[in-house]
């Protein structure tokens, strides 16, 4: 499965003006509420329990929020490349200025697994990481994220 079939051109965020977490994740659940048809609120709870847990900051400036949702039909992924960098707790300490927000049907398993895995391999290319954070506008980033396939290919092998 392709990146592209987690994440359409309209679930991209060129710019997003936050100042924290708390902040990130509502934006981030109000945008991926339009095209999931969950409520901003479900989707925003989701995403904080999880981090409850643990932050999903990875490192290298990069985080991976994920849950799991009822009632969504297939795993949707909203990538927000922010307007500058903020904490979120990552291991490394360094600030968070790429976010891939992943939500899953609650039944989603071994699949929503996968698309974690598959995503953070795509975004610890730091060759790949700078392109999304150069590219221009939320087109030229879905054309980086749409590029990602043969690249997922090569390392997978």
């Amino acid at each position: 499965m392709p990146i592209t079939d987690l994440v359409a051109p309209q679930a991209v965020i060129p710019a997003l003006k936050v100042n924290n977490k708390k902040q990130a994740l509502q934006e981030i659940a109000a945008k991926a509420s339009e095209s999931t048809g969950r409520s901003e609120r479900e989707i925003f709870d989701v995403l904080m329990q999880r981090e409850k847990l643990g932050s999903t900051a990875i490192g290298n400036g990069i985080a991976i929020p994920h849950g799991k949702l009822p009632k969504i039909e297939k795993i949707f992924g909203l990538f927000a490349r922010l307007d500058r960098p903020i904490d979120l707790e990552a291991l490394d300490g360094q600030p968070v200025d790429l976010i891939f927000v992943l939500l899953a049907p609650e039944q989603a398993g071994a699949d929503h697994l996968k698309a974690l895995a598959r995503i953070a391999r795509m975004l610890r290319d730091t060759d790949f990481a700078n392109k999304l954070r150069d590219a221009r506008d939320a087109e030229a980033i879905y054309a980086v994220l749409a590029m990602s396939a043969p690249t997922e290919i090569k390392n997978a092998s």
